[in-house]
């Protein structure tokens, strides 16, 4: 014959619990924190500041429609290969520009003749 030792007892949500379960229960579900700072001298506002935080996993914030991690040039390591991959084009193309204005300079009769 068994017998329940926890019959009586009520279970809170935080029995129990760890950090680790803690945490992992705020990612799965998010967390959104919202508030206002206003600072003002008499009946002159001088500073608002506005604060929403968002605290999710990485899974429910795509989830809600926010990516925006995935497109910075800052934290994605193939935009910063095309950052400079970009940067190298533009200084041919300035490069490539500049000679064929020496050339233009050289020969103004036939880009004369050529723009007729």
């Amino acid at each position: 014959m068994s017998t329940n030792t926890n019959r009586g007892a009520i279970t809170t949500s935080t029995q129990g619990s760890t950090l680790a379960d803690i945490l992992e229960r705020v990612l799965d579900k998010g967390i959104v924190i919202a508030g206002d700072i206003s600072i003002s001298v008499g009946s002159t506002e001088l500073l608002n500041i506005r604060i929403r935080l968002l605290i999710s996993s990485v899974d429910k914030a795509k989830e809600i429609g926010i990516n925006w991690w995935e497109s910075d040039p800052y934290l994605n390591s193939q935009t910063r290969t095309l950052l400079a991959t970009n940067q190298q084009l533009q200084e041919r193309l300035a490069s490539l520009e500049t000679e064929l204005q020496s050339l233009k300079a050289l020969n103004p009769i036939n880009h004369q003749n050529a723009g007729d």
